[in-house]
């Protein structure tokens, strides 16, 4: 399936061969960077931290590189998305909530121009840049027209200020889409660099297309003498519940057993991985206590899990492609692959959300009713239905921990991350490292291994020094100086984590601090607050400060103290 709106060259078809026979050749020895990151996948989603969802090519870059078990993202799409592409808080870059402006500095709902992105870091020094998918860092309006124009039924040359696009802040190209949510099967917001992209064709899925797209990129690049990045972002497996029947038939009758005894499976299968070493008993309670067997839903909730490993297991297998294409063009041994989540499964159920409003259409191309299944009364996965897997399954997804997206529990900003690079991971290769990283150490890691520099002043704009801190010091020698602490916050939910290991958790709706020991209790089942308060009073006191300094305070709605 061709994503491209356009044919490449012929002369591009044989670059594989071209670069076989160019193997080794390239002058500049910097690695190239491969940032992969999904969109609502859980913590424990991936067969290599302890999923049955068939991931054979992630699970093979795990067993040749390094997975974390501490890494850290801002608990939703485009914060996270700010954080990682600046290297800074996503409330300094301008993304505390969500893509639209609440005219307070962190909240401005589109990147800061204060802040650099790591396209506009590395291409100043040398790299051909490109992003295959979801950008999401735009204020993106709402219109009269919205309906129409969510079922492609209208047209307009824009989904956002094209300055704000990712060609006009540092990419050489983008295909992919804009806003947030999409149809898989005829995506809203779908662009080629500015050109937004008015029709697909028949038998269009967009996980597939984003994957067909990076491989094309990748044999281009081995023709070229400069190191890439390419920022690939899958929109997979956010909702809706859309995905390829071949896939869903792989699961049809996986989920039927349950909630609590998928649950159960893979914390089994975390502990004979070892996901954090040393620890016996890390399996929180069960969020909900209710059983499968009085479930009046079982088959549509069993279809629904089914549909959601179905999306993971199709970004696997694209994975898999552009791994073959780097091995077959002599480039896999010289790239960095990261592979990482946005935030933790989504608890939402989109069913109960009305279409036609913001990203959400309410009818097909073609005029087609798309039904929210408020009722549980259609099954999911057809381009027709938009369901999400709410509560319970996010709950299992996120295995070991409580909570899911949109939190500052570790179920919504603890992620799993794969490190893969043959030629430069030395320590702990094939298993698993405790320490601390964030979404924005990637910023840093990139700009140490292009031997980049990060500046002071871009376009006439003063830019904000950078938060995080690179990530090579882990690959070459298994530990490093990490952050003292890490802040966290969205829509008021707020945690704050220290490098000892102690952490701060308030939930928006609590006045008080909760306190959690993660050294002991990394599944945040104890709440030490009341037994060490003076740890709570200085820990508060140092949120405090930061989120001062970060931009995070004010924040939409907050009342005087």
């Amino acid at each position: 399936m061709n994503s491209k709106a356009f044919l490449l060259p012929a002369a591009l078809m044989i670059a594989g061969n071209t670069a076989a026979n160019a193997k080794g050749k390239k002058s500049d020895q910097r690695p190239n960077i491969l940032v992969i990151l999904a969109d609502d996948l859980g913590y424990s989603d991936l067969g290599c931290y302890g999923s049955e969802i068939h991931t054979p090519n992630l699970d093979k870059l795990a067993q040749e590189g390094v997975r974390f078990n501490h890494f850290y993202n801002a608990s939703r799409s485009c914060p996270t998305r700010a954080s990682l592409l600046t290297g800074l808080y996503q409330h300094q870059a301008g993304i505390g909530r969500m893509t639209f402006d609440a005219h307070l500095p962190g909240y401005r709902g589109t990147l800061s121009r204060n802040a650099v992105t790591i396209a506009e870091v590395l291409k100043e020094a040398g790299y051909t840049t490109s992003m295959v998918g979801k950008w999401h860092v735009a204020e993106t309006p709402l219109r009269k027209d919205q309906r129409e124009w969510l079922a492609h039924r209208v047209f307009h040359d824009t989904f956002s200020d094209l300055c704000h696009y990712p060609v006009n802040r540092g990419f050489d190209s983008h295909y992919g889409v804009i806003y947030g949510v999409v149809d898989y099967f005829d995506p809203f917001s779908l662009v080629e660099g500015e050109v937004p992209i008015k029709e697909v064709p028949k038998g269009y899925y967009i996980t597939q297309a984003l994957s067909d797209r990076a491989v094309q990129e990748v044999e281009e690049y081995a023709k070229d003498d400069k190191p890439f990045f390419m920022y690939l972002a899958y929109t997979a497996p956010h909702w809706p519940l859309h995905a390829l029947p071949e896939d869903i038939e792989k699961y049809k009758d996986t989920y039927k057993v349950g909630w609590e005894a998928i649950r159960n499976a893979r914390y089994e299968r975390q502990k004979q991985l070892g996901i954090f070493p040393g620890m016996d008993n890390f399996l929180s309670e069960r969020q909900f206590h209710d059983k499968w067997e009085d479930n009046p839903h079982a088959e549509w909730d069993a279809r629904a899990m089914a549909v959601h490993a179905a999306m993971i297991d199709r970004v696997d297998q694209g994975i898999g492609q552009i791994i073959e294409a780097l091995k077959k063009t002599g480039q896999l041994d010289n790239t960095l692959i990261l592979f990482l989540s946005d935030n933790g499964c989504s608890n939402e159920d989109c069913q109960n959300m009305s279409g036609g409003e913001n990203d959400r259409p309410d009818m097909t191309r073609d005029g087609k009713k798309i039904i929210y299944p408020r009722n549980k009364q259609v099954l999911p996965g057809p381009q027709t239905t938009y369901a999400s897997l709410g509560a319970r399954w996010s709950n299992v997804a996120n295995t070991p921990f409580r909570f899911w997206k949109a939190k500052s529990y570790e179920g919504g900003i603890c992620t799993p991350m794969i490190a893969h690079w043959p030629k430069g991971i030395k320590k702990n290769v094939g298993g698993m490292t405790s320490e601390i990283g964030h979404v924005m150490d990637i910023m840093a890691t990139c700009v140490d291994l292009a031997d980049a520099e990060y500046p002071t002043t871009y376009k006439g704009h003063d830019i904000l020094p950078m938060e995080g801190k690179s990530l090579l010091p882990i690959f070459k020698t298994g530990h490093r100086k990490g952050h003292a602490y890490l802040g966290f916050e969205h829509f008021n939910e707020r945690a704050f984590l220290s490098n000892d290991g102690w952490k701060l958790v308030r939930p928006k709706n609590n006045s008080q601090w909760e306190l959690y020991n993660l050294n002991e209790d990394r599944s945040e089942q104890h709440d030490l607050a009341a037994k060490y308060p003076e740890k709570v009073a200085e820990m508060s006191k140092a949120y405090e400060a930061w989120a001062k300094r970060c931009m995070v305070e004010p924040y939409p709605g907050q009342k005087k103290k």
